[in-house]
């Protein structure tokens, strides 16, 4: 396989929440919204997974269950972490992403360290989702004192159950969760769960078959023109903002921009070209919440060295956040030295060793700082 075929390592995002908080229905909603995305699913602690092809073409098994979707559940322990990964990460099941579903009581730093040290270089741990019930908040606080330890060391807040609660309330639940969880972390109100996959990782777009529609399109079509709006149409709530240039940032400027990210800005992916002599690699950012990685890369035979991002967010301001990013341009990289780079490797994996372990997160420092 060349350089320009890599297969870039898949990411493993942890959804954690306690008993009733409507983790399940987050994941649920995940998997029937994913489009052309294949999810793998670790769950710690099988629950109610409505996948309503698991009764069509799916068959469970002792641990795992293999859907002709192109999802693949494994009810696992921690202990058993490791080699699930492993096997889904195997290419003959084409994952594009990992979503484990972590135990009502399960310690989310703990799996986070799991999936840090993890040394297969073809997974990469992808963020920390806590879903919290805004309806029922404050009675989870006092029956688990651990929820404000929880989301100290969360990368995005999924506030769920928002319809339950009044507007008054929901702002109380925001600003408290403003002050227990590390500051910059984005809150994200839902409602039964549902939020836009693309917060959490990308979707493929039904045309990428560009033949007869399969059977989880006409699912999908189907599903569009016989629900309301506000049901399938969740990306309504959020703003995107596309940044494309032909000029190399600054590394400097560009980590200044992610550390002052607002805390309505979800989600930024795309890749990065600095051109700094030694550092010319393309440069895949990918951030949920406030944790952010760079992966570098080749670039592909003949491909043009651009910077293509995009920004998901709710309230940003798209004209600002776009006016940041061209401040960000760099005149000559050619004349930076390797020192300018510094800002950007402190958030890149060391390939082939283990990542070490900050305790104060539970992800690796410094290079999985949160952003």
């Amino acid at each position: 396989m060349s350089s320009s075929q890599t297969i870039p390592p898949i990411p493993v995002v942890v959804l954690s929440g306690f008993l009733g908080s409507g983790k399940t229905t987050v994941l649920n909603h995940l998997l029937a919204n994913r489009g052309g995305t294949r999810i793998g699913v670790v769950v710690n602690d099988f629950g109610s997974i409505e996948i309503d092809a698991m009764s069509v073409a799916g068959q469970l098994g002792d641990s795992m269950v293999s859907l002709g979707g192109g999802c693949l559940c494994c009810a696992v322990d921690g202990s058993e972490l490791d080699a699930y990964l492993d096997k889904l990460a195997a290419p003959v099941h084409r994952i594009d992403v990992i979503v484990i579903e972590a135990s009502g009581l399960a310690e989310p730093q703990e799996m986070v360290r799991m999936l840090v040290a993890n040394e297969n270089p073809a997974v990469r741990y992808g963020g920390l989702v806590q879903v919290v019930d805004a309806a029922e908040f404050d009675a989870t606080r006092t029956a688990h004192p651990e929820t404000d330890r929880h989301l100290a060391v969360a990368d995005l807040v999924v506030l769920n159950k928002t319809d339950r609660v009044d507007p008054a309330e929901q702002a109380r639940v925001e600003g408290l969760l403003g002050t227990l969880c590390a500051p910059g972390t984005p809150v994200v109100g839902a409602d039964h769960g549902r939020i836009d996959p693309e917060l959490l990782f990308d979707r493929r777009p039904w045309t990428e078959t560009r033949g007869q529609l399969s059977f989880e399109d006409l699912l999908a079509e189907a599903e569009d023109h016989g629900h309301d709006d506000h049901t399938t149409h969740v990306h309504a709530a959020y703003e995107t903002v596309e940044f494309v240039s032909g000029q190399a940032l600054s590394p400097r400027r560009f980590i200044d921009f992610l550390d002052r990210r607002p805390v309505g800005l979800y989600r930024i992916k795309g890749f990065v070209h600095f051109g700094v002599p030694g550092h010319e690699e393309k440069y895949e950012v990918h951030a949920v919440g406030r944790f952010l990685r760079f992966t570098p890369g080749p670039w592909g035979r003949g491909e043009e060295r651009l910077t293509q991002l995009v920004l998901i967010g709710s309230g940003t301001d798209g004209p600002g956040l776009l006016g940041e990013l061209e401040a960000c341009r760099e005149e000559s990289p050619r004349q930076l030295g390797p020192e300018s780079m510094w800002g950007v490797l402190r958030y890149v994996a060391r390939p082939a060793e283990p990542e070490p372990v900050a305790p104060d997160y539970g992800a690796p420092e410094p290079q999985d700082h949160p952003g």
